[in-house]
């Protein structure tokens, strides 16, 4: 008897029935095929879903299925947000949450297999968005040329630059920097780089001549023999970087340079934009250059450039 118990305790527990899993799994590959979502973006989709279902399943005393969603009223989203409440979830995880749910159920009601009225009555919750934290122009300037007190050889120096002037000059995620390829390298007289972002979109970001030549002056150096199709950046024993060999290297530079936790490499693509914009760079051109699907997100710079305004107004002004 013991040892049945054993057994049952060790059973994952059933919080979805096959048909609902059908469906979920026809959403996601909608998802992957027509939006082109990235599969980090589809994996927090899926646990957004299992935190639903997992709820459902004891709410309704039966495991989840697609017949729920047609008979759910608000009080039970309610009941879901307020479970999520107790353990301590921040309102914006909340909102994250409840965003993915949202897609399902609009999936689902498409079909004729749920309704989504019951959730367009419940408030989405809300939150103080950050904005991007960006460097000053010289501290962005200082910060893409590690120098050799950092301890490291000559090849990984020069790596370290050229990652870091293609993120600040380029405005490119780490991870798009580190996807480069050596035949895509913008060396010297390569004044145009392709990149795949995220959702697989791809855009074409111009290479400022400090960039390319960074880049060369890394590629001289390395002393691995790389093939066209390898990433460009390799680590010390010859594989392909990990981006957190770089948050380390910026980790470093911060106390020599004097800069806040929250100078990071993704602060140098905020400063790409932050900065292009504040010399009159226009936020469609930026929206494009950083490769955002939505505009507003653009418009987040926007913010920061008239808060860096209204402190200088607020420090200069005789009647302050």
């Amino acid at each position: 008897m013991a040892q049945s118990s054993k057994e049952t305790s060790n059973t994952p527990l059933l919080i979805a029935t096959p048909r609902l899993r059908q469906a979920q799994k026809l959403w996601q590959q909608a998802l992957a095929t027509e939006r082109r979502l990235s599969n980090a973006t589809l994996s927090a989709y899926e646990r957004d879903c299992d935190l639903f279902y997992s709820f459902l399943t004891s709410h309704m005393g039966e495991v989840a299925d697609v017949s729920h969603f047609q008979i759910l009223k608000p009080m039970d989203i309610r009941a879901f947000m307020a479970a999520q409440r107790q353990t301590g979830i921040s309102s914006r995880s909340l909102a994250r949450t409840m965003a993915g749910i949202r897609s399902f159920v609009r999936h689902l009601e498409s079909r004729n297999m749920a309704s989504s009225a019951p959730f367009a009555a419940i408030h989405t919750p809300k939150y103080a968005k950050t904005l991007p934290k960006p460097l000053a122009v010289e501290k962005a300037v200082k910060i893409i040329q590690p120098e050799q007190s950092l301890q490291e050889e000559a090849w990984v120096i020069a790596r370290d630059s050229a990652i870091l002037s293609l993120l600040y000059g380029c405005g490119l995620r780490i991870s798009e920097a580190l996807r480069i390829t050596l035949q895509q390298a913008p060396i010297e007289g390569r004044d145009a780089l392709t990149i795949t972002g995220k959702g697989n979109k791809q855009r074409r970001v111009p290479v400022l001549p400090m960039v390319q030549q960074a880049v060369s002056r890394y590629l001289a150096l390395c002393p691995f023999e790389l093939e066209p199709d390898m990433a460009l950046f390799r680590g010390v024993k010859g594989g392909p970087l990990n981006p957190r060999i770089l948050q380390r290297v910026i980790e470093k530079m911060r106390g020599a340079l004097g800069l806040p936790d929250t100078a990071t490499p993704h602060a140098l693509r905020h400063s790409f934009a932050t900065h292009l914009l504040a010399n009159g760079g226009d936020l469609r051109t930026i929206q494009e250059l950083l490769g955002h699907a939505s505009l507003s997100t653009t418009q987040n710079y926007t913010q920061i450039e008239l808060s860096d305004l209204m402190e200088i107004y607020q420090k200069a002004h005789p009647r302050t």
